[in-house]
């Protein structure tokens, strides 16, 4: 039976399990996750390389002149050294990391989710999986809030494919889109897009695309040129809190 048992848990019937539970399901970038990973032995003592979790977000990528809904990983931890699991035993690992600031924000279709996985050498790797919600970092939402505050709507936020020039460490970029809600806007903009480059606790690059309302025909022709947008990149530091309303009025009136 003992061998039957270990051909099963090789093909995942009667393995050893595995359970993450959060203290928490809401984060803000930037913050700590603490956790336990709870392993219950199967039918078989196994031996387990390692644990991991990895930290995922979806995105959308074209390809053929298709989209797609893709995956990408922005952190994976190991927080355990080999051990065993005995038949039926459960251990308890806790654990803590940071998530990344750039990780996206779960909004519109975006998620966030934390996948945990035992390393069995010959066996199937037991996985689970829990969603997370995200709220902006300190500085980006400041950026946020105060584009709202200045007369602006957030109409959608999607995490696509980043171009090759804004392709960093990760394979996407989040792009939050706007639209203007008062006259002075409404008359000279179709929309605002920002994106956030570079985060830190202290500053974080914003690229953002300043798309003019076409007037007439020569406006009708440069919307068809895409000669309408205009893009800028800014730095917002923590000292630029004070007067961000200002320094992005100034940038959006400049393109207006």
């Amino acid at each position: 039976m003992s061998m039957f048992n270990k051909v099963f848990a090789s093909i995942g019937i009667g393995a050893a399990s595995v359970d993450t539970k959060l203290e928490k399901s809401n984060f803000q970038a930037g913050e700590t996750v603490n956790g336990i990973v709870e392993v219950t032995g199967g039918n078989v003592e196994q031996k387990i390389d390692s644990i991991y979790l990895t930290l995922f977000t979806t995105y959308i990528r074209e390809s053929d002149d298709k989209k797609y809904t893709d995956y990408a990983p922005i952190q994976k931890v190991r927080i355990s050294e080999p051990f065993s699991i005995k038949e039926k035993e459960v251990k308890q690992l806790p654990f803590s990391f940071r998530i990344p600031l750039e990780t996206p924000v779960t909004y519109g279709n975006t998620r966030v989710w934390i996948a945990t996985g035992l390393d069995i050498k010959n066996a199937m790797d037991p996985k689970d999986k829990d969603y997370i919600e995200i709220a902006p970092a300190e500085l980006p939402d400041k950026v946020l809030k105060t584009i709202q505050d200045l007369g602006f709507r957030i109409r959608k936020v999607d995490c696509e494919q980043a171009p090759r020039r804004y392709r960093g460490k990760y394979p996407f970029v989040q792009e939050f889109e706007f639209v203007p809600t008062n006259s002075t806007y409404k008359r000279n903009l179709d929309e605002l897009e920002v994106v956030f480059f570079n985060q830190s606790e202290t500053s974080v690059d914003l690229l953002i695309e300043v798309d003019r309302r076409a007037r007439g025909l020569g406006g009708f022709l440069a919307e068809a040129l895409e000669m309408d947008e205009s893009m800028v990149r800014v730095t917002v530091t923590k000292s630029d809190i004070p007067s961000l309303s200002q320094k992005l009025q100034e940038v959006i009136h400049r393109f207006s």
